[in-house]
């Protein structure tokens, strides 16, 4: 090999058409790796670097992190992972792509895909639809079952020194980072990192510290036959990718947010917290402001060191470094939580306003949406969409549901996040009960109570196609008889658009707590 580069030679050989059968070749390049684009393969080289968290210096470290990168990634991605392979020195002085000769470099030889189907370019251009966010919750949260659990302590004192590297990088950029506001983020991010110590403790006792991804952010998820498809999870170190299932999950939210797209990020989470089926992650919910403030903090400080590295866009580089910055400093001090009680008469549009005014509650990424319909699907052991017998709707089972429903809020919004509960709520022991919840964790509550004609009603559950409701046309004309008592909650006119519905909710929510009897000022829980 020839140059100042001792891989000079081989980068040169793999960015020529003629070592590819003459195909075109495209070259990614990052700070640890260089990526060739030929036909449909990729060849993947780790770069001879050494880094305090990575040391590729070696051939022998190059081929052990390539066979690494395969063992990591193909449980993610068996259909893009294929092997790891020689580039070979052959008799005649050339270099082969897995020739007869003596190896000079390692690869990782992937199937090659549509670069603009990764989910950062379609979240750029707002093509996460509910429905993609909510199979990007199924796979995370498959794959964080799958992952191997691990040991407490590694994990939580990384996390601190995490904390002091980024405050120790930031102030390295004055120009791009106020040097008080860099103090202020990591005081109030170790502040939160003490008063967490028990429960992330707790959460790994319970089995949910696992060797994850690790890099799971928008562009390391491509989509491949209309399916997410996770890949590029992190193999130097597996402390790097060990943590809190949350914090894994905690980077795909962030992303989201940093790209304006809350209401990806709702769903996300709330599809994330029913497919993962962990009652502990409700109290979870607590490390979620740090988990995401720290996300934002090492990519903030990620930017800022890449504009020093002379990348050519330096001016969209440092406003991306501010701007994650920024976030960073919002997401660590959240504001205080709601408790929201979405009623009405099947057919009104409950759930569809519930889901719709999830985003808007804070902290981001939002509202947890506790559903009556899912929740006695749960109890009953049976999918969302299968229809359960009218026995299940009885009384005593109703009360079940709604005991289990207010349970579940007040978890959440002790763990500081808002919540929304969305039911029919007729029975006024259910409401309540509700705002008991709130005014025991001294939050603020909003009961909402949707109105709408029969023929509205009747006209949406005959539209309605798999959802967790089992309401029908005689359903909706019995509770014509309900006597739902003294209702104190804010009625809301829901038989215009959706739009209206929303408008209606988020000006009664957003009203001072002053200004609403009963509604009590709440600070985030300690």
């Amino acid at each position: 090999m020839s140059g100042d580069d001792p891989q000079s030679e081989v980068l040169a050989a793999l960015a020529d058409p003629a070592i590819h059968g003459g195909e075109a070749v495209k070259r990614i390049d990052t700070h640890a790796a260089a990526v060739f684009l030929a036909g449909p393969r990729a060849y993947k080289i780790k770069r001879a670097v050494r880094y305090p968290f990575l040391d590729f210096s070696t051939l022998e470290k190059r081929k052990a992190a390539c066979e690494a990168e395969l063992a990591v990634n193909r449980p993610y991605a068996p259909q893009l992972y294929r092997r790891v392979l020689p580039i070979t020195r052959e008799p005649d002085g050339a270099l082969a792509l897995d020739g007869n000769g003596a190896p000079v470099e390692w690869a990782v030889e992937m199937v090659r895909f549509d670069e603009s189907a990764t989910l950062d370019h379609l979240a750029d251009a707002g093509k996460i639809d509910p429905g993609l966010a909510e199979t990007l919750a199924h796979i995370v949260a498959a794959a964080h079952e799958r992952a191997p659990t691990a040991g407490p302590e590694p994990w939580i004192e990384r996390l601190a020194r995490w904390l002091d590297e980024n405050r120790d990088d930031m102030r390295r950029h004055a120009d791009l980072f106020e040097p008080q506001q860099v103090d202020h983020l990591f005081e109030s991010s170790r502040a939160a990192w003490e008063r967490l110590r028990p429960l992330l403790r707790a959460r790994a006792d319970a089995g949910l510290v696992r060797r994850c991804h690790g890099d799971l952010h928008l562009g390391n998820i491509v989509l491949i036959d209309g399916k997410p498809v996770i890949f590029d999870a992190i193999e130097f170190d597996p402390l790097i990718a060990t943590g809190d299932v949350l914090y894994d999950l905690a980077f795909l939210l962030m992303d989201l947010l940093d790209r304006g797209r809350d209401e990806a990020a709702n769903l996300l989470l709330n599809r994330y917290l029913l497919e993962a089926r962990r009652p502990e992650h409700l109290d979870g919910l607590a490390a979620l402001p740090l988990f995401l403030s720290v996300r934002a903090a090492i990519r903030a400080k990620v930017a800022a060191a890449k504009r020093e590295l002379g990348a050519p866009d330096r001016d969209a580089i440092a406003r991306a470094a501010r701007g994650y910055f920024a976030l960073a400093l919002r997401l660590i001090a959240p504001p205080a939580p709601v408790l929201v009680a979405v009623g009405g008469l099947s057919g009104t549009g409950k759930s569809v306003l519930a889901r719709a005014l999830g985003p808007f509650l804070p902290p981001a990424p939002g509202a947890v949406v506790l559903r009556s319909d899912i929740e006695r699907k749960r109890m009953f052991g049976v999918a969302e969409t299968e229809r359960l017998p009218p026995a299940a709707y009885g009384r005593d089972e109703a009360a079940r549901v709604y005991a289990s429903l207010t349970a579940q809020a007040r978890r959440v919004i002790a763990a500081g996040h808002s919540a929304i509960v969305d039911g029919v709520f007729a029975d006024a022991r259910e409401r309540v009960e509700v705002a008991a919840a709130a005014q025991a964790e001294n939050v603020c509550f909003h009961g909402l109570f949707l109105t709408a004609d029969l023929a509205a009603r009747l006209a949406r559950i005959a539209a309605r196609r798999h959802d967790a409701s089992d309401a029908t046309a005689d359903v909706v004309r019995s509770q014509e008889s309900y006597d739902l008592g003294a209702l104190d909650w804010t009625r809301i006119d829901a038989a215009g658009t959706r739009a209206q519905t929303l408008a209606a909710a988020r000006a009664a929510v957003s009203a001072a707590p002053e200004a609403k009897p009963g509604c009590i000022r709440g600070e985030p829980p300690a």
